[in-house]
């Protein structure tokens, strides 16, 4: 698969890499055994790069990463994960005592002394803004904690924000065929500054793959009941803040555009692929089916400028009011 650079951190993944949010929670539930199989299946279509956080399962989406790697010494994979969402998000938690306490369990999950890439997990925007905190992220480095740092944002502003901080690595934000912001100003910043930018929730959780109608019903445990309106964490995380409603209609009509042979899915990934600036799409999977599915967007042929226009199209009359404003 091909592979792309941090340039900034000397780090390369694989142009799609495994989300692993669902391995952890909030998707309903995954059995162990069924969490080893998609990990099994991106490191074997040629994935190099998972994503996790702390707080995904308690813990338990780092854990899984850990045996399954404990067991495989031969694989190259690089291991990104989030810190900062153990606590309250208000900027007085941001500080290297607790910054070091996550760390610590991070890597013990892991399995690991030095963690390749942590990434602050969405944090409040004045974090951004703060010496201290990437004053603290380099001490971290300094004393061999961690490789590199990056930041998971909710914002283009923020994303804009972090970009101009020297140390940082990566920017990971919400970018798919509906919430086409970073477009704009991130992805040149991004792209001018030789940050990395992972691409988070590239399906719309889900929408994208056109699998559901206006009566699909989530389990309760599924952030795609209980957050639609953002009652748990920010709302764009959920179907990219679209109207669900709306977004099943957007969806329907984006699936049809869909070359031959291709999956909506795959055409929502190889959407982002295509967009200079972007180093890595980490969908998620609940299985091995979906895990190689996803991975094989990678070998696509790019988009013609008629789907693109198309894709286009689209969000400019069914989403782009929704969320351009807000994010």
């Amino acid at each position: 698969m091909e592979q792309r650079a941090f340039d900034r951190a000397g780090l390369r993944a694989s142009v799609i890499g495994l989300g692993t949010w669902q391995l952890g929670a909030d998707w309903g539930d995954v059995d162990d055994r069924q969490a080893e199989g998609v990990l099994e299946a991106a490191a074997e279509s040629g994935v190099t790069f998972f994503d996790t956080a702390d707080v995904y399962g308690d813990g338990r989406s780092e854990q899984t990463i850990a045996r399954f790697l404990r067991d495989r010494p031969d694989l190259d994979i690089l291991v990104a994960t989030k810190m900062g969402r153990r606590v309250d998000q208000i900027p007085e938690n941001y500080v290297l005592d607790n910054f070091r306490a996550w760390n610590d369990r991070s890597r013990r999950n892991l399995g690991t002394d030095r963690i390749d890439l942590v990434q602050l997990h969405c944090p409040p925007t004045p974090v951004y803004s703060t010496d201290e905190v990437f004053d603290a992220l380099d001490t971290l480095v300094a004393e061999e904690r961690i490789a590199h740092y990056g930041v998971s944002v909710e914002t283009c502003a923020e994303a804009l924000a972090a970009i101009a901080r020297p140390g940082v690595a990566s920017v990971q934000i919400i970018l798919n065929a509906f919430r086409m912001k970073p477009l704009l100003e991130v992805l040149p910043a991004a792209r001018e500054a030789g940050v990395g930018i992972i691409a988070r929730v590239p399906l719309a959780s889900g929408l994208l793959s056109g699998r559901y109608t206006k009566e699909t019903v989530f389990p309760e445990n599924d952030h795609r009941t209980y957050n639609r309106h953002g009652e748990a964490f920010d709302q764009g995380e959920t179907f990219s803040g679209v109207d669900y409603a709306t977004g099943v209609e957007a969806a329907a009509e984006f699936s049809a555009l869909a070359p031959q042979g291709w999956t909506p899915a795959q055409l929502a990934l190889r959407w982002i692929v295509q967009q200079p600036g972007v180093t890595t799409v980490i969908p998620g999977a609940r299985s091995p089916e979906q895990a190689r599915a996803n991975a094989a967007a990678a070998a696509l042929p790019d988009l013609g400028e008629d789907t693109l226009t198309a894709i286009r199209d689209l969000y400019d009359r069914r989403i782009k009011d929704q969320v351009e404003s807000r994010w």
